[in-house]
C-alpha cells in the first residue's frame, strides 16, 4: 500500500519528511519552496488516490502560482505536528 492511499498515512509521511528537512537545517523559505515543488508536481503527474488529494488537485488547478504556495504552506503547518518524529 502507498503512502498516497490513506490521507493519515500521507500526512505522516509529509511530517517525517519535514522534521527530516528542518533537522537538516532547512529554513522556512527552503521548506516553503520544496512543498510548493512536490505540491506542483502532485497534481500535475499523481492520480488522487483519496478525496483529500482530490480536493487538493482540484483547488491546486484553478489557484494562481501565489495561491498554489499558500496552499503549500498551509500543508507544511498541517503536517508540522505529524510523523512518527
Amino acid at each position: 500500500m502507498s503512502v498516497l492511499d490513506n490521507w493519515d498515512s500521507w500526512k505522516d509521511f509529509l511530517g517525517d519528511r519535514l522534521h527530516q528537512a528542518e533537522g537538516d537545517g532547512l529554513d522556512d523559505r527552503a521548506v516553503s519552496e520544496l512543498a510548493y515543488e512536490v505540491g506542483d508536481y502532485l497534481a500535475n503527474q499523481v492520480d488522487a488516490k483519496n478525496d483529500q488529494e482530490a480536493v487538493l488537485r482540484d483547488l491546486w488547478s484553478v489557484a494562481s502560482k501565489e495561491e498554489q504556495h499558500a496552499i503549500a504552506n498551509m500543508m507544511v503547518k498541517l503536517v508540522h505536528n505529524n510523523g512518527t518524529k
